[in-house]
């Protein structure tokens, strides 16, 4: 059945230099030598930037089925784009809730001095999965999870502030053959001797999808104040997202805290998400002289879902998936995380809820995440 939706295309900006020209000294005039002067660097312009691996896997909870892998590889700069790319850089501004957005939505997103917010620009590319129970026969079982692969470049702007960090991510995808899930699904089994799935020919058919993402992160500052044995820290935030788009469209409210010695600044929990770039969470001053860092965290996340094109096909075409979407999904996850320097591991566990009626049982699944600060 095909839904009539208007998906807003929008995306990031860009801040251009401003050029210093000398003015010519009068005829005869001696110039004088140029004083020498000392740069300080901008702690935040010249941040480095982080290149993280993400991998999601349902085989860290002995199943090969329905979400059954997610690759993500995301680079984050800090302070201006590594990149020129000025539409969308100037339109992602737009949705960022700083000084340069509109009234209401400065309001919404919650920042007290939207002039004094940093940034951080985001790049990603993410493939997803998703297969039935049955990888022998030729179209999946009745109720069970269609095939469908999606592959996706991101485009994303990340406003913080001492409080709140705001991501809005642009994301323009292809769901179908040319997501190419089928060959990397083989390339795997074909590594590992594991028994192929048939039934790929079936899969969803090929739609371009274009999807806008907006996170906001509100810290919980109350922990900050905690005193616990050991020299433990603590933090945490709560998080509410949208979705709008012919790939995905929903909404969520979550919840995520952190315990643990020299908790790192720089962050992402290892779940594969549209806003998952490590970088720094919030403009608090902070600084970590700390080689090492060792952590436990754990969270919740609840959404309704108005379209999923993974299980409701395609939105512009006609096609049967013969599954029916459940619109409402809840996770539950904790893992732990080990930095040194500038290289980090993290591991987490989810619980997720069924997504589709004819699901037969809740799913769990791996996330792995591996970052490098350059």
């Amino acid at each position: 059945m095909i839904n009539q939706t208007r998906m807003p295309i929008c995306a990031a900006v860009v801040c251009l230099p401003l050029l210093i020209v000398p003015q010519p000294s009068a005829a005869g005039e001696k110039v004088p030598d140029p004083p020498v002067v000392t740069v300080l660097k901008d702690p935040v312009a010249n941040d480095s930037g982080y290149l993280t691996f993400f991998l999601d896997n349902d085989l860290f909870g002995g199943t090969d089925s329905n979400y059954t892998n997610g690759v993500r590889v995301s680079y984050i700069t800090e302070g201006k784009p590594i990149i020129d790319i000025p539409f969308i850089q100037k339109n992602l501004h737009r949705f960022s809730g700083d000084e340069e957005s509109s009234s209401w939505l400065q309001k919404i997103w919650g920042f007290k001095n939207p002039d004094g917010v940093e940034y951080a620009y985001g790049f990603a590319l993410t493939q997803l999965m998703y297969t039935p129970e049955t990888r022998t026969a030729l179209t999946p079982p009745p109720g069970e999870h269609p095939y469908a692969g999606w592959l996706g470049l991101g485009f994303s702007l990340h406003a913080r502030n001492t409080q709140a960090l705001n991501s809005v991510e642009i994301s323009f995808g292809v769901v179908g053959p040319n997501s190419y899930a089928q060959e990397s699904q083989d390339f795997i089994h074909d590594l590992r001797n594991f028994e192929k799935f048939k039934g790929w020919d079936s899969q969803i058919p090929q739609e371009f999808t274009v999807n806008i993402d907006f996170n906001q992160r509100r810290r919980w500052r109350v922990l900050d104040d905690l005193n616990l044995p050991l020299n433990l820290e603590v933090d945490g935030f709560h998080e509410t997202g949208y979705a709008l788009g012919n790939y995905l469209t929903a909404a969520h409210v979550g919840c995520m805290v952190r315990a643990g010695w020299n908790l790192p600044l720089e962050f992402s929990d290892p779940r594969l998400t549209t806003s998952a770039h490590t970088q720094k969470l919030y403009t608090d001053g902070s600084v970590s002289n700390n080689a090492w860092s060792i952590y436990a965290l754990a969270g919740a996340r609840a959404g309704g879902i108005l379209h999923d094109i993974t299980i409701d096909g395609p939105l512009f075409r006609s096609f049967d998936t013969g599954v029916e979407r459940d619109p409402w999904v809840g996770e539950l996850y904790a893992g732990f995380g080990v930095r040194y320097n500038d290289w980090e591991y993290g591991y987490v566990h989810t619980y997720r809820s069924k997504r589709f009626k004819t699901q037969k049982k809740d799913q769990s699944f791996g996330s792995i995440a591996i970052r490098k600060r350059f």
